[in-house]
């Protein structure tokens, strides 16, 4: 059975795959046995079958076209080669790792008189004000040093980077026109069924204003490629360059940006595609208009899936024949969490969660993410098999990484702008890292910190802190306090891809890497 690897349209080369999604899957096709009728055109035989109502014709997009195509975008950026040669993939924190997809090879050629040092590459974008805010993925403008907009009409603008949100792969940028732009508005994806007419506009391989249309094929598609997935699947085809663009139901609303394909060896689409729904553009892009970056609810636990047997043994009800066991098993509570506050313990199960049922651990992480921090929350869960309730008052992710937020001195005000995460069983088995291996995980990177700038990436293990070996985040926290307090760079040795380097950071920014097992640096190079 071949591979199919589930892949950004822009991007960088394809390294995990996701396997046999689709093993076995047998694609028969038919004709006249649908809604839609197919005439032959032959003269009509007296004794010939007449249907009994209308024959459906197929839906004209025409119009519709005519009316938001002003508002889909060419993005170009240009990104530096190591950057897309070492890019870890993945939308969320680990980049890759343990299992994650790789995005696959996308259209790009070098920038004139720079070879190897930047390359320049194409995705899709959308207009969502008239003032030039620009809808994208994360993956389209990330580790750009420059980049610009071509409106529907060939005007070129170049765009500002508002914020990035690697955990949800959406970006929003800003242009600046002496006119008012053309926009499209946010839909109700939520209200989307399976079934439904939607087109993709876009710019695969440099074809901007490219027009697709299909179905919906299913919602809510956990991929594995972040933390929050939740796509709604489509078969409209996609390819590179389409990344970034709207997908647009009939009523020329926006329900969701195409992002992924499934795609024999990274090629092009089979008619399986993933979008964000918009109801997560929507919350995503409003927080990065007002201030650059995202801000997620926190609980604090440590969740897993429920085995019909592990069901048994915890006394939950009996689900329906053949249904698995709905709720998330609560493996742990992280120390000082909201979770641990409120009462919550190992082996509870949550149910439910601000009234509505908890499917699934990922289920229960999408729900509490999307809750503002500082927010009470209620929690309905089972414990020896009882139902039982609790309030929770819902923390902040990114100050919640168990001190991960290093934070300069405050005379300073500066910060590296990382999220730390302790280097836990699991995240091990999924770094494939060693038991002596010692460290802290970087969870996530702040768009434009002087971590962002120097190359740190989400998946990097922290070994030491000028020269001081970190084993927790709060560790790592007290060695960069003491180096800025100190007014000096901070280098760290940092654990990439199994090869040991060198990154200095200036609290200004600046930074340099060099490969600690090899004399001259080679691919590894974090300028």
């Amino acid at each position: 059975m071949s591979e199919k690897s589930v892949s950004k349209f822009f991007g960088r080369t394809s390294r995990k795959t996701l396997l046999a999604l689709l093993a076995g899957a047998a694609f028969v096709g038919t004709m006249g046995t649908g809604p839609v009728g197919f005439h032959a055109a032959y003269a009509e035989d007296a004794g010939a079958i007449k249907p009994s109502s209308p024959v459906q014709t197929l839906p004209n997009f025409v119009n519709l076209v005519k009316q938001v195509k002003p508002a889909v975008v060419s993005i170009t950026s240009m990104i530096k080669a190591d950057a897309v040669e070492g890019e870890g993939g993945g939308m969320g924190g680990m980049g890759g790792m343990g299992g994650m997809p790789f995005p696959f090879p996308f259209p790009f050629q070098m920038a004139p008189q720079q070879s190897r040092q930047q390359i320049e590459a194409r995705g899709s974008g959308f207009l969502i004000s008239a003032d030039g805010y620009v809808v994208t993925n994360n993956h389209v403008v990330k580790g750009a040093t420059k980049v610009t907009v071509t409106l529907d009409d060939g005007t070129t603008l170049p765009a500002k980077i508002i914020g990035r949100d690697g955990k949800t792969d959406l970006a929003l940028l800003k242009v600046t026109s002496s006119q008012k732009l053309p926009f499209i508005e946010l839909g109700e994806s939520d209200d989307v069924q399976p079934g439904e007419w939607v087109v993709a506009v876009g710019n695969p391989y440099g074809l901007g204003g490219t027009v697709t249309a299909g179905i919906v094929s299913a919602r809510g598609r956990d991929i594995n490629e972040g933390p929050y997935d939740n796509f709604i699947q489509i078969d409209a085809p996609i390819n590179r360059g389409n990344s970034g663009g709207p997908l647009f139901t009939q009523d020329g609303k926006v329900v969701g940006v195409n992002t992924a394909i499934l795609s024999p060896s990274g090629g092009g689409s089979i008619g399986i595609g993933f979008a964000i729904p918009s109801d997560t553009v929507r919350s995503v892009t409003d927080q990065l208009r007002k201030t650059g970056h995202v801000v997620r609810g926190y609980l604090g636990v440590n969740a897993q899936v429920i085995s019909p047997a592990m069901a048994k043994a915890l006394n939950m009800p009996v689900p329906a024949p053949g249904a698995p066991p709905a709720g998330a098993l609560v493996a742990s509570t992280s120390p000082d969490s909201p979770a641990e506050k409120a009462g919550l313990k190992a082996e509870d199960v949550v149910t439910d969660f601000n009234g509505q049922k908890v499917a699934s651990p990922h289920d229960l992480a999408v729900r509490v993410a999307s809750v503002a921090p500082g927010t009470d929350a209620k929690i309905g869960y089972l414990r020896g098999g009882k139902p039982q309730t609790l309030t929770v008052k819902i923390g902040n992710l990114a100050k919640a990484s168990n001190d991960g937020g290093i934070e300069g001195s405050a005379s300073s005000g500066q910060h590296l702008g990382v999220s730390l995460t302790p280097l836990s069983g699991d995240i091990r088995r999924q770094l494939g890292l060693g038991s002596d291996v010692h460290g802290v995980v970087v969870n996530d990177v702040q768009p434009g910190s002087p971590a962002d700038q120097a190359g740190i990436r989400p998946g990097d293990v922290i070994q030491s802190v000028s020269n001081q070996n970190v084993d927790s985040p709060r560790a790592a926290v007290t060695a960069v306090r003491g180096a800025l307090a100190a007014k000096k760079p901070v280098l760290l040795r940092v654990l990439r891809d199994g090869q040991s380097l060198f990154i200095a950071i200036s609290p200004d920014g600046t930074g340099d890497g060099y490969d600690s097992s090899s004399s001259n640096g080679g691919d590894d190079d974090d300028q």
